[in-house]
C-alpha cells in the first residue's frame, strides 16, 4: 500500500519584519524546524515519499545559506522527497532551484520537478505527474496535459500541482493558475497534491490542498498541518490523515469592550493561550480607569510569556467612573480638566485627549502611591 506525505507552501526565507527583532528570528527558525518535523513524521508512518506541492522558497532571491539549511533539513527522512517550483520559486531559465543545483546543495534523494512531466518512483511504485510553475502567474490550467500522461501499470497515480481551483476557493484567493476542478476525475488520478492555499481544504476525495506546514499568517484557515496519504490500490479512494506540524499559533482577535465583563472576559481568553502564541489584538470600545490599568497590567504579563503580542488601543476609550476620579482625589481643577479631556475623546475620537487622560490618570495614581508610603 503505496503511502506519502503532502505538504506546501514552505515559503522558505520569508521575512517577518513587521515583528521584533528576537520574534522575526524566532519565526524564521521554525520554519526549518516544520521541514525537520515532517521528515520526522515521514519516518514515522512509514512514508514512501515526501510530495512537496510548490514555494518551498519565498522568493528568488534568498540567501544561499537559506537553500543549503532547506535541504540539509530534509536529510532526516532518506526516502524520496519531490519539489514542485510554485509561484514564488518559479522554475525560470534562472532561479533558485538552478541556483542550488550549482551549488551541489540538492541531495541525491530529492527529486526537482523543473520540467512538466512525470517521475516514476519506481521502488515506491508511484506515479508523480508534475504541473510545475515555469512563471509566476499563468492563466491557463497546468494540470490539463495530465490527461494524455501514460503510467506504469499499477502504479497509483499522483498529481503534483500549485494554483487555484477554480470556483471552489474564497474569493479573496489570487485567479491565476487556474485548475480545473475535476483534475482529479478527468486525468484519472489517484490523488492530487495541491500547493497555493495555505491552509489544509479538501476540494474532493481525490483533492486536497495540504497548507503550510509552519503558520505565518493571521488567517483562520488550518495552517500548520501535513497530510498522510496512502492509496490501497489504483482507483481506490485514498485515505488521508491530517497532522499537526506548527509550533506557533496565530490569533487575530478584534475585541469591543463596553462592560466589565467584557475585560473579564478577554483576559480569561487571554490567559487560556500557550506561550507559543502570536497574537494580534485591537480593541474598541470603552474602559474604565481601573479597568485600563487592569488591562495593562495583564498585557505587560502576557508579552512576556507569548512569541509574540501587540495589542493596537487606539480606538479603546477612556471612561473614568465617579469611583475612578474620586479614587484619584481629582478634584478641583484637575478634575475639571479630566472630565475635559473625556468629552473630548468621547466627541471627536481624539487619541491626543485619550493620551492625555491616560498620563494624567497615572500621574495621580503614581501620587498617590508615594504618598501612601
Amino acid at each position: 500500500m503505496p503511502k506519502f506525505l503532502h505538504t506546501a507552501d514552505w515559503q522558505m526565507g520569508r521575512a517577518f519584519t513587521r515583528f521584533e527583532t528576537e520574534d522575526g528570528a524566532a519565526l524564521v527558525e521554525a520554519r526549518f524546524e516544520a521541514i525537520e518535523k515532517l521528515a520526522q513524521l515521514a519516518n514515522e508512518h512509514q512514508c514512501d515519499a515526501v510530495l512537496v506541492a510548490g514555494d518551498v522558497f519565498d522568493a528568488q532571491t534568498v540567501s544561499d545559506r537559506t537553500i543549503r539549511r532547506v535541504f540539509n533539513a530534509t536529510k532526516g527522512f532518506a526516502g524520496p522527497w519531490v519539489m514542485l517550483p510554485g509561484n514564488h520559486d518559479a522554475a525560470l531559465a534562472e532561479s533558485v532551484w538552478t541556483r542550488a543545483q550549482r551549488l551541489g546543495a540538492v541531495p541525491e534523494n530529492v527529486h526537482l520537478a523543473l520540467q512538466p512531466g512525470i517521475i516514476d518512483l519506481e521502488p515506491q511504485s508511484l506515479s508523480i505527474l508534475c504541473a510545475p510553475l515555469t512563471q509566476r502567474h499563468t492563466y491557463g490550467d497546468l494540470t490539463e496535459p495530465f490527461s494524455g500522461y501514460e503510467s506504469p501499470e499499477g502504479f497509483p497515480r499522483i498529481g503534483l500541482a500549485h494554483g487555484s481551483v477554480q470556483g471552489l476557493l474564497p474569493d479573496e484567493i489570487d485567479s491565476t493558475n487556474p485548475i480545473a476542478p475535476d483534475r482529479a476525475e478527468a486525468s484519472r488520478l489517484d490523488y492530487l497534491a495541491l500547493g497555493d492555499w495555505h491552509g489544509t481544504k479538501q476540494i474532493d476525495e481525490r483533492t486536497w490542498y495540504s497548507g503550510t506546514p509552519e503558520p505565518e499568517r493571521f488567517r483562520n484557515n488550518e495552517a500548520g498541518h501535513a497530510l498522510i496519504v496512502e492509496v490501497s490500490e489504483p482507483g481506490a479512494i485514498p485515505k488521508v490523515t491530517q497532522l499537526p506540524t506548527g509550533h506557533y499559533q496565530w490569533h487575530q482577535w478584534r475585541e469591543t469592550l463596553a462592560v466589565q465583563s467584557d475585560l473579564e472576559q478577554l483576559l480569561e481568553r487571554l490567559d487560556a493561550l500557550p506561550e507559543s502564541a502570536v497574537v494580534d489584538l485591537r480593541l474598541e470600545g470603552s474602559v474604565t480607569l481601573a479597568g485600563e490599568e487592569t488591562l495593562l497590567k495583564a498585557l505587560s504579563v502576557a508579552e512576556a510569556r507569548f512569541r509574540s503580542l501587540r495589542c493596537e488601543r487606539s480606538g479603546l476609550q477612556l471612561a473614568p467612573t465617579d469611583e475612578d476620579i474620586g479614587a484619584l482625589k481629582a478634584d478641583g481643577y484637575v478634575g475639571e480638566v479630566i472630565e475635559s479631556l473625556r468629552q473630548r475623546q468621547e466627541g471627536a475620537q481624539d487619541k491626543a485627549a485619550r493620551d492625555a487622560l491616560a498620563i494624567l490618570a497615572g500621574l495621580l495614581r503614581e501620587r498617590e502611591q508615594e504618598a501612601s508610603q
